[in-house]
């Protein structure tokens, strides 16, 4: 079998398409979750504390000058990419979950406990008699 064939029986695994499934929506997933936290959480969260901006807030270093641009650090786009982060782990967390929930075996119904041991059963005989 050439590199060819080779390629092709190694792309075609089970594993590496459900991977390139999963990377595509995945992919799909944060855009979708980036337009929920920057059009849907965020300006209501700016507008409680202020009316605030969070994708303009920035830590300016150095302001810009002709033929130098300016440096800052954009806090609120970290700030707005945190919160990203947190909801994608949250909804991958709870389908994990479901997913483990529903893969988990059932445990066994519990049935009668085994009979003791020979000389347990003998030792409880005796205490039995000594009692009367």
């Amino acid at each position: 079998m050439g590199m060819l064939g080779e390629f092709k029986q190694f792309a075609m695994r089970g594993n590496v398409m459900d991977l390139a499934v999963g990377v595509v929506i995945g992919a799909a997933f944060g855009k979708i979750i980036t337009a929920l936290v920057d059009n849907v959480i965020m300006p209501p969260i700016g507008l409680l504390i202020g009316g605030v901006d969070f994708s303009a807030w920035k830590w300016i270093l150095r302001a810009a000058e002709p033929g130098h641009p300016e440096v800052a650090i954009a806090i609120g786009v970290f700030i707005n990419t945190v919160i990203q982060f947190v909801i994608i782990a949250a909804a991958i967390f709870m389908m994990v979950r479901g997913i483990n929930r529903l893969t988990q075996p059932k445990p066994a119904a519990a049935g009668p406990p085994p009979p003791p041991p020979a000389d347990v059963q003998l030792l409880t005989e005796i205490r039995d008699l000594l009692k009367k």
